[in-house]
């Protein structure tokens, strides 16, 4: 019985993930986290509504220290083990680079990338001393080739995609894998409010014409949490119509 807890995934490509861990059997136990525990309601009644799924919500502010150490620790305590975790919690504040305030710049890198190295840094303590877990980070496109407007986003992501190899690296020796997902532009509410001009630019440079879904980025994370990528680490998985071709 393992026990996955997924950040940021009261709803959007987080709830597609926690959805996905457990109609496929990667995961019996799932636990949701997002900033507010109410947020995770639906999520949590979704998941137990899958046969042999048991879930719980968890208030987990990623940005906050103590939040984390108690978070993670309770998670833990939960289902009795830590076996998958998913730092998926992220926040965009655009402008460009010359306009872009330190506020914007902070609470992007706090969120994405602080958050992220302090969830593992807990989880890895606990998966370190079971000899075994996996960790997926939700990285970005834009974290391998930058994006106008997007200073503090790519930056956060393209860290997150090295603290992932690093994670790899201190951690495999102990039987932890790390691993990132990189997903391209995703069909969510992000992108439908777009103008129809905006979405038409973001098409023409996607090979395959149409963008993603929330559930083609759960379904990469699912594999890689899972025992089939039980020799895959320090990896990351691209999840964008051939839109970036390393």
């Amino acid at each position: 019985m393992k026990t996955a807890l997924v950040t940021g995934s009261a709803r959007g490509i987080g709830r597609a993930i926690c959805e996905e861990l457990a109609r496929s059997g990667v995961a019996q136990n799932v636990v949701v986290c997002d900033v507010k525990k109410e947020w995770c309601d639906e999520t949590v009644a979704a998941l137990r509504a899958i046969e042999g799924v048991k879930a719980e919500s968890l208030a987990l502010d990623v940005s906050d220290e103590a939040s984390v150490v108690a978070g993670v620790a309770e998670a833990a305590k939960l289902f009795g083990s830590l076996d998958i975790v998913v730092n998926n919690a992220g926040v965009t504040r655009d402008d460009l680079l010359v306009r872009m305030t330190a506020e914007k710049w902070d609470t992007v890198l706090d969120i994405n990338l602080k958050g992220a190295f302090l969830v593992t840094r807990e989880a890895g303590k606990i998966m370190m001393r079971a000899r075994s877990g996996s960790i997926v980070n939700i990285a970005s496109v834009v974290g391998l080739m930058g994006n106008a407007g997007q200073a503090n986003y790519s930056a956060s992501k393209g860290g997150l995609i090295a603290l992932t190899k690093t994670t790899a690296r201190e951690l495999g020796g102990r039987g932890v894998r790390a691993n990132a997902v990189a997903p391209g532009f995703i069909d969510s509410k992000m992108t439908e409010v777009l103008p129809d001009a905006v979405k038409q630019q973001m098409l023409s440079v996607i090979p395959m014409k149409k963008f993603g879904k929330v559930e083609d980025v759960a379904k990469a994370v699912a594999f890689l949490a899972s025992d089939n990528a039980a020799y895959v680490t320090g990896q990351v998985i691209s999840v964008n119509g051939g839109m970036l071709m390393p």
